[in-house]
C-alpha cells in the first residue's frame, strides 16, 4: 500500500486548473489524482493535453462534492493510507503534503488534519472555508479561528500551532482512507457544503480527533463551484446544517436546537424579506421545507446514543457573542 494520494475534484475548472495545477506539481511528493465530476467544459481534454502526468478518474454525472468524493476514491480503495483532499483552486506551499502526512504519522489518535488556509487573492488575510481551523457551537454553527461568520482577520502568525479542532476544512483535508472509509464517506444526500463537517462530527463521536497544522500554508480562491454570496449557498448551508444535527445529536437537546435554530432563521428570513432580499428569503424556507422532505434519508438519531457535546472550542452560542456582544475575532471569545 502506498502512503498518500493528492485527489482533486473537478468540476467545469478549466478556468482555475492553469492557475492552480503548477504549484501543486511543483511542491508536491505524493501522486496526485484528479476526480472529474462529468464537467461539460473543455477540463477532460485540458488534463489530458496538458498534465499527462496526472492521473484522472472519470465520472458519468455531477455528484456534487460529496459524491464526486465518494465515487472516486472508492476507485483508489486499499491503494492508499492517506487521502489528501485538495480544491481545484487552491496553491499549495513546498513540503505542504509531506509534512501534513508527517504529522498525522506521529499523532496517530487524530484521523484527519488541515493546514492553514489563506485567502489566495489577499495573501494577508485568512480564508473563509477554514482559516485558522473550524469549531461548532452548540447550535451546529461553524466558525474558525480567524473568521467568524463574515469577520476575517489578518494573518499575524497568531494561529500557526498544532491545535484540536471540531472539523477540518473540505478545501484542503488529509484523512486516513480506513477512517474515510469506515464512515462511509462524505454524506452523498449533502451534495455540497458542510458534509466535511458531518464526516468530521462523526468520526468525532467515533472518539477520533481532528487537527489543525498551522505551520503548513495553503491560499485558496474560493467560489470556484458557487459564489459565496449565492442564495443557493445559502440554501444548502441551512439544508444541511439542519441535517448534521439531526444526525449527530439525539433526544431532547436536538429538539432544543431545532427550536431555538428555527427562531433564529425564521427572524433572518424575515430580515431578507425587509431588505428586499426575497431570493435569500426563499432560500431559507426551501432549506427548512427540504431538511424535513428527506429526513427519511437519514438515520434515527433516537437510535444514536450521544458521545461528546458539538464542540472544543471556547464558545457555547456563537451567535450572541458575534451578534449582541459584538465580538468579532477569536481571541475575544
Amino acid at each position: 500500500m502506498m502512503k498518500a494520494a493528492i485527489v482533486i475534484l473537478n468540476y467545469n475548472g478549466r478556468q482555475v486548473l492553469p492557475t492552480f495545477l503548477p504549484s501543486v506539481l511543483r511542491n508536491s511528493r505524493y501522486e496526485i489524482w484528479v476526480i472529474d465530476n462529468a464537467s461539460t467544459d473543455d477540463s477532460v481534454d485540458f488534463l489530458e493535453k496538458d498534465f499527462p502526468q496526472i492521473q484522472l478518474i472519470k465520472l458519468q454525472s455531477n455528484f456534487g462534492y460529496a459524491g464526486g468524493y465518494n465515487w472516486g476514491l472508492e476507485e483508489l480503495r486499499d491503494q492508499y493510507e492517506f487521502f489528501i483532499l485538495l480544491n481545484s483552486d487552491v496553491e499549495v506551499t513546498p513540503n505542504w503534503d509531506v509534512n501534513l502526512i508527517a504529522w498525522l504519522d506521529q499523532n496517530r489518535d487524530y484521523s484527519a488534519i488541515q493546514p492553514k488556509i489563506i485567502s489566495w487573492q489577499d495573501r494577508k488575510t485568512f480564508d473563509y472555508a477554514g482559516a485558522g481551523g473550524g469549531y461548532l457551537d452548540e447550535l451546529g454553527y461553524p466558525y474558525c479561528r480567524g473568521r467568524i461568520w463574515d469577520s476575517i482577520e489578518q494573518d499575524k502568525g497568531q494561529y500557526d500551532d498544532p491545535v484540536q479542532v471540531d472539523w477540518a476544512s473540505g478545501a484542503c483535508m488529509v484523512i486516513r482512507a480506513d477512517d474515510f472509509f469506515g464512515q462511509g464517506g462524505f454524506d452523498a444526500h449533502f451534495f455540497a457544503h458542510m458534509e466535511e463537517i458531518d464526516l468530521c462530527w462523526r468520526l468525532r463521536r467515533a472518539g477520533e480527533k481532528i487537527g489543525y497544522l498551522g505551520t503548513v500554508t495553503v491560499f485558496h480562491q474560493g467560489g470556484a463551484t458557487l459564489d459565496r454570496s449565492s442564495p443557493n449557498k445559502l440554501y444548502l448551508n441551512i439544508r444541511n446544517n439542519l441535517s448534521m444535527v439531526y444526525k449527530n445529536v439525539s433526544g431532547p437537546r436536538y429538539f432544543g436546537i431545532l427550536v431555538i435554530k428555527g427562531v433564529l432563521e425564521m427572524v433572518a428570513a424575515l430580515g431578507y424579506l425587509i431588505s428586499g432580499k426575497k431570493d435569500f428569503a426563499f432560500a431559507v424556507f426551501r432549506g427548512y421545507r427540504d431538511f424535513f422532505n428527506r429526513l427519511k434519508l437519514y438515520e434515527n438519531p433516537k437510535e444514536k446514543p450521544e458521545t461528546e457535546i458539538s464542540t472544543s472550542g471556547p464558545v457555547r452560542f456563537i451567535f450572541w457573542n458575534y451578534l449582541v456582544l459584538r465580538r468579532r475575532i477569536f481571541s475575544q471569545l
